[in-house]
């Protein structure tokens, strides 16, 4: 058993500190792109951190290569230039990230998380019916059934009813 658990902590992706999560967001919504691709994606509309001074554009190169040493990010060379791409998905590293949080901030209760939550954030209603089916698919699950992505929220009846 020592062995398993030793192998799974192997398997997850290192941690990232906030800039490097947005350089990673940014590749994962365009697939690949250059260092300065990224720079400016980062500096458009203050994305690189909020109330933060624009990134150097040295700074976002020196974060990539971070990236790589961790397995997180590749390059191929293009004529002169280096395009990067994502090499963990977005999902793996959510999860690593979530469950970090969960364990260093709320003691492993799912419950303390979701209860600061909608203490703390703003919570429409469309993500509170959201949330409901969520509970309501896993409760299923729990009893037996099959993970069904719930498909009710206010945004895809709305869609349901354009088409119909």
């Amino acid at each position: 058993m020592r062995r398993q658990k030793s192998d799974e902590k192997k398997r997850q992706p290192p941690p990232l500190g906030r800039v490097q999560m947005r350089i990673m967001q940014v590749l994962w919504s365009c697939d690949e792109a250059t260092a300065r691709d990224i720079t400016d994606e980062l500096n458009r509309r203050g994305k690189a951190l909020p109330g933060a001074s624009p990134l150097a554009h040295s700074t976002v190169q020196t974060l990539l290569r971070q990236l790589e040493a961790k397995g997180m990010a590749t390059h191929e060379k293009r004529e002169r230039t280096f395009v990067f791409r994502a090499t963990q998905p977005r999902e793996e590293i959510a999860a690593t990230a979530t469950r970090d949080l969960l364990a260093r901030v709320f003691d492993s209760s799912v419950s303390s998380l979701v209860a600061h939550l909608l203490r703390h954030e703003p919570i429409s209603r469309d993500e509170m019916a959201r949330l409901r089916e969520l509970i309501a698919a896993t409760e299923e699950i729990e009893a037996g059934g099959k993970w069904r992505q719930p498909d009710s929220t206010a945004k895809a009846r709305r869609q349901k009813e354009i088409k119909a």
